[in-house]
């Protein structure tokens, strides 16, 4: 047997083959394959079934929305300033978490 650890039969998504399929296709196979936790070679039968035009989303798959350059910027900053919020908070729990082990001892 190889070095490797083997891992039973896992199922996926049409969903997530077809944007594993797409992030394939822009940092390159390996890379996405390592990057997802799928085996290369699975990875690789998604590619050639998505060129054969036979591996399609399911239906109600999310569908790109064009948006204009303004609405995605100020999603952006909302998510940064969400990101920020979160950041925080976490912060807080360590802290928290911190002092509340050392009254324990």
């Amino acid at each position: 047997m190889s070095k490797k650890e083997l891992v039973g039969n896992r199922q996926y998504t049409a969903e997530f083959k077809v944007e594993a399929v797409r992030l394939g296709g822009s940092i390159g196979g390996n890379q996405a394959a390592k990057r997802l936790g799928v085996p290369e070679s699975s990875l690789g039968n998604w590619i050639r079934l998505s060129r054969a035009g036979k591996l399609k989303a399911a239906d109600g798959a999310a569908v790109a929305i064009k948006r204009s350059v303004s609405e995605v910027e100020a999603e952006n900053a909302r998510l940064r300033r969400e990101l920020a919020s979160t950041k925080l908070d976490l912060e807080i729990v360590k802290k928290a978490a911190a002092y509340f082990a050392k009254e324990s001892r």
